[in-house]
């Protein structure tokens, strides 16, 4: 017996509103987040460095965030495999994909991958466009 087919299928991916809206069960607009594009030694970096990362997120706003988003992820996507769900598409986004939006799926696929039992693929649609 394949036991993953028992696991729900979770896409969590970053993406920039400026390139189009993705399809998705559900999303997250992070546009309210300190943005690294404004500060010219991280503008060049991506939200997987940890001194993007950390201006993006170890702060009040970003703290109080993830405080809020990871128990109602744990919920929902509980939820979703109760009611028989085989897949859920989770999208964070930001104004361009290449920052805030990757400094929280980076942060929440950490989260997600030691927390749940689920089978989780993480991508960045829009890290490299400008």
């Amino acid at each position: 017996m394949d036991l993953s087919q028992d696991k729900l299928k979770v896409t969590l991916f970053s993406f920039g509103f400026k390139h189009g809206h993705p399809e998705a069960e559900m999303i997250w607009d992070v546009r309210f987040l300190p943005n690294p594009y404004w500060v010219d030694e991280l503008k060049e970096y991506t939200g997987k460095e940890k001194n993007v990362s950390d201006y993006v997120l170890q702060n009040s706003s970003g703290q109080k965030f993830l405080e809020l988003l990871r128990p109602l992820l744990e919920f929902l996507l509980k939820q979703h495999k109760e009611a028989k769900k085989q897949q859920v598409r989770l999208g964070i986004g930001c104004t361009g994909g290449k920052h805030r939006s990757v400094a929280v799926v980076e942060n929440i696929h950490d989260f997600l991958s030691k927390n749940m039992n689920i089978e989780l693929t993480t991508f960045h649609r829009d890290i490299e466009k400008e």
